[in-house]
Parts: structure tokens; C-alpha cells; sequence
């Protein structure tokens, strides 16, 4: 989810510090908070907080790890555009994925099976997804599971009876975001803290930021780091 961030922002602040190199990778937030307990990166991006485990495990190796906030995100459930729904209940939601409704007729629309497309475990949209739409309830395991928001997106968009959630920096006219429990996925509904959806994105850091490091991540919490977070689709906090 903070890969569109971090790569525009990288290549903003590389074009600006001729002498600084910043690799970006996107491999979901489990496996970023993985490389930082590795040692193998500067930098982990998450789209969820680091749970206590990973704290422990980063602690027993040495690595402190330290949160900065850099944006908020409104998580979208979205459809197929074909499909005439435009909101859903929480317990809809819940219903729908857990595979208690496997078919859109039960919900108003024709016969056509529901699709239920999911993220892997290792995702932060994932883990989000399950605590603020599910209530931690499991995912039917017969959703269709994706590497990425972008995959997650193309399923949907070309999937008739498909429903899935990604992050609002991705949501365009290839898929319709519903509302949840009648409020839509968008800025002034994530700031006001009407759409139950919505989260913070992360950087994680090993102890306070140093030297480059905190170089890069000033920039992101910048006017024009977080002008990046708007121009990305996402929303910005300062």
C-alpha cells in the first residue's frame, strides 16, 4: 500500500540529492517489517502497526524499532463496475467474505456467484482489513488470494461477480468503491473519522532516524512529501 508513497518520494528526493541511491520495494508490510528485523533494510513500510511479536523478535536481535506516522489511508471495499451495489453493511461485509453469501442474488443484484478476492497473509492491508471490516473473523478459503493491491484491482476489474478491498491510492474508474455502513472511502470521511476503514501508514525505523535516513523521512512528512501522499491518492497528516 506505501509503495506508490515511498517511490515517488524516493525518486523526488534522489533527483534532488544526486548522491543518495534509494531502493523501493513492495512485497507487503510483513515482509518489510521482516527485512528490518533482518538488518536488510533502512526502512520498513507498513500499512499496520507492528505487532508485539515482531517488537520482541526485533528487540532479541538488536533492532529497536520506531514508528513514524506518514499517512492515512482509507481502506475501499470495491466491486465490479457491472455491479449495481453501492453499499454495504458491515455485516454484509463480514458475511460476504467469510463465505456465510456466496452469491450477489442475495443481495438484491442476479445470480452470479460471489468472487471474494483477498490479499495474502503477509499483507498489512490484509491484517487491517480482518481487525477494522471482519472483527478478526477468517476469510473463506475459497477467495482468490493476491500479491498486491494491483493485482487485487485487475481481479476485480475484469470479474464480474469479484469483490475485494485495497487502499484508496488505488482506487480508480476500473472498479466501484462501495460505501461501509452507508459512508464512503475518501479524505474528508478518513479525517473526520466517519469511515470506519480507515488507518495510518507507517515507517519504520531501527531507533529514531539517522543521517539519511531521517533525511528521506523528513522529506516524506514535508509540504512536499505530503503533497507526493495527495498526489498518490492518499491523504496526508500534516
Amino acid at each position: 500500500t506505501v509503495f506508490p508513497i515511498a517511490q515517488k518520494a524516493a525518486e523526488v528526493y534522489m533527483e534532488q540529492h544526486p548522491n543518495v541511491t534509494i531502493s523501493v520495494e513492495g512485497t507487503g508490510s510483513g515482509n518489510g517489517i521482516a527485512a528490518l528485523i533482518d538488518g536488510t533494510t533502512d526502512i520498513a513500510n507498513s500499512s499496520r502497526e507492528m505487532k508485539q511479536e515482531e517488537i520482541d523478535r526485533a528487540k532479541s536481535k538488536g533492532i529497536n524499532p520506531y514508528e513514524t506516522k506518514i499517512a492515512l489511508d482509507a481502506l475501499s471495499v470495491i466491486v465490479n463496475p457491472k455491479n449495481p451495489a453501492t453499499n454495504l453493511t458491515k455485516q454484509q461485509v463480514i458475511d460476504i467474505f467469510t463465505g456465510k453469501i456466496t452469491n450477489w442474488k442475495d443481495l438484491g443484484w442476479k445470480d452470479t456467484p460471489i468472487v471474494v478476492v483477498s490479499r495474502d497473509t503477509s499483507s498489512g492491508t490484509y491484517e487491517a482489513f480482518l481487525e477494522l471490516a471482519l472483527d478478526k473473523a477468517q476469510i473463506t478459503d475459497q477467495a482468490i488470494n493476491q500479491a498486491s493491491n494491483q493485482a487485487v484491482k485487475n481481479t476485480v476489474s475484469t470479474t464480474e461477480g469479484a469483490i475485494g478491498y485495497i487502499g484508496l491510492g488505488y482506487v480508480d474508474s476500473s472498479v466501484k468503491a462501495v460505501s461501509f455502513d452507508g459512508v464512503m472511502p475518501s479524505k474528508e470521511n478518513a479525517l473526520n473519522k466517519t469511515y470506519k476503514l480507515s488507518r495510518y501508514l507507517y515507517m519504520y525505523t531501527n531507533g529514531e532516524p539517522q543521517d539519511e535516513v531521517k533525511n528521506f523521512i523528513d522529506f516524506v512528512l514535508s509540504p512536499e512529501g505530503q503533497d507526493i501522499v495527495e498526489s498518490v491518492g492518499f491523504i496526508r497528516i500534516k
